[in-house]
């Protein structure tokens, strides 16, 4: 099949999606169309799957089925469905379901290019450009011409598409939830060790009960709480919340997930107990609790720590060691957009901003001589986080030169060139002729380094000239004013 083959079959299926969940009818036919390569792929074909959806543990323990397939490792198991008509309503739901995807339903149902661009933000595909190459099927296709088709017949019903969403979506996984409320990843500053409990990355926010019917066992008010699970084979979890600011429970309290238990610090200590029957306690990883949690509640964040998936080795069913393929650059840049940012830099959505963004982890990777991985990632960790960079290594003759992103995205440069000290915010300009230095494939790093520094020590020499300018012309008019006095 062609596009207009594809489009021709499935196009009354996105739109009654459309009706039923409000998601823009053109995106998931460009979705369809990318994903299953216009209803050709071996997943299409055998499994009636177009919309590339793994199957999570909820979905197993619910009976469904499923094929083995190569994806990002060998034998995934995706969803398999009695007819494409399934697989187009479990795509709906499935993005109704994550709140991950919860910032594209605030959109309006025809705002195709949001909807894209805010899917390419949520992770729902691994690639780049994924939001511009949805927009370009639309766009060539004309499929927006059903986006108008939904609206309009829905407004002469007096109607709007989704508004009845809630009452079509499944009771599937509504009874976990994690911690924290994220869209994509919660951040880890200390994993579980020592401390027996790991420590995330809160700014004085609601912590959340991560499952049904828990009970509160402990509460020390403005400090700590803790819920205690019962398994049906007769073993407890308790579940601790430390360093919080405030709680929202009482001891005997009976919470459901996602229910607001309290309010977290700077950070949040974040432990997990298992009881048996016999009675002895046993401390374990919260992250095999989560990936736990994440699968029977089909929630797709990640727990993230220096750019690793903490959960990974015990969502595989071999205990496979963690595997992750993203660069120090690629952290930095899922850091810096995350809700964890400080500043949330919507990385992505502004043009200069995702410039000044790109260039900051670019010359963190070039100022990074650390040949160790797990170090590179922590000095990429703590660099997002602080939005600060020491470039002096590239610049040796300067005593001192540091990169900051303030709010807005705004890149400082903080200089001491050892005749003065002074900063600059740079302009577009200044950042374009650094990106395409950083962005040639063709130059080594070493060459790179020096291109750099001459164009930071250039910045530097009018910098200089222009404050010196900016003194002078304070003295001169100090001196005119006393003259006038005398």
């Amino acid at each position: 099949m062609n596009n207009k083959d594809y489009i021709t079959l499935y196009s009354t299926f996105a739109m009654e999606q459309m009706r039923r969940y409000g998601i823009p009818a053109s995106v998931t036919l460009a979705q369809g169309i990318l994903e299953s390569s216009n209803g050709e792929s071996t997943l299409a074909k055998k499994e009636n799957n177009h919309f590339g959806i793994k199957a999570t543990q909820g979905w197993l323990d619910g009976g469904g089925r499923y094929g083995l397939y190569t994806d990002d490792k060998p034998n995934e198991k995706f969803c398999s469905y009695d007819s494409v008509a399934d697989s187009y309503e479990h795509h709906s739901r499935f993005l109704a379901e994550n709140k991950r995807y919860a910032g594209c339903f605030k959109l309006q149902a025809d705002d195709y290019k949001g909807w894209a661009k805010g899917l390419e933000q949520a992770g729902y595909a691994t690639g780049g450009n994924y939001a511009a190459s949805l927009i370009g099927i639309i766009e060539r296709n004309g499929l927006d011409k059903y986006d108008r088709m939904v609206m309009e017949e829905m407004q002469a019903q007096g109607r709007t598409p989704g508004e009845d969403r809630e009452s079509h979506l499944t009771e599937e996984g509504k009874g976990y939830a994690f911690p924290l409320e994220r869209l994509e990843f919660l951040l880890v500053t200390a994993p579980f060790g020592g401390q027996r409990s790991i420590t995330l990355q809160t700014d004085h926010e609601a912590v959340l009960a991560t499952e049904d019917n828990g009970k509160v066992v402990a509460v020390d008010t403005g400090k700590s709480l803790t819920v205690e699970y019962a398994r049906t084979d007769g073993t407890t979890y308790q579940v601790s919340y430390q360093d919080l600011a405030n709680t929202n429970a009482k001891v005997g309290d009976t919470v459901n997930a996602g229910q607001q238990v309290g309010v977290s610090g700077d950070n949040l200590q974040f432990g997990v107990v298992q009881i048996s029957t016999d009675g002895s306690r046993r401390n374990i990883d919260p992250a095999a609790y989560l990936a736990d949690v994440a699968q029977k509640g089909n929630i797709n964040l990640q727990l993230m720590y220096e750019g690793k998936d903490l959960m990974e080795k015990y969502k595989a069913a071999d205990g496979a060691a963690i595997n992750t393929t993203l660069s120090p650059e690629e952290w930095m840049k899922k850091l810096l957009s995350s809700e964890d940012s400080g500043a949330r830099l919507g990385y992505g959505t502004d043009p200069v901003v995702e410039m000044a963004i790109t260039m900051f982890t670019s010359l963190m990777a070039l100022a990074m001589q650390i040949d160790n991985k797990d170090e590179q990632m922590k000095v990429a960790t703590e660099a997002a986080l602080g939005k600060r960079i020491d470039l002096s290594a590239l610049l040796p003759a300067c005593k001192e030169c540091v990169l900051e992103i303030q709010d807005g995205g705004r890149p400082i440069l903080h200089m001491d060139n050892g005749s003065g000290i002074f900063s600059h915010e740079l302009t577009a300009s200044e950042m374009n002729r650094l990106s395409l230095v950083l962005s040639d494939t063709g130059t080594t790093a070493e060459q790179k380094r020096i291109q750099v520094a001459a164009i930071v020590n250039s910045i530097a020499l009018s910098g200089q000239v222009a404050q010196n300018y900016e003194q002078g012309m304070e003295q001169h008019n100090g001196q005119g004013e006393n003259l006038q006095i005398r």
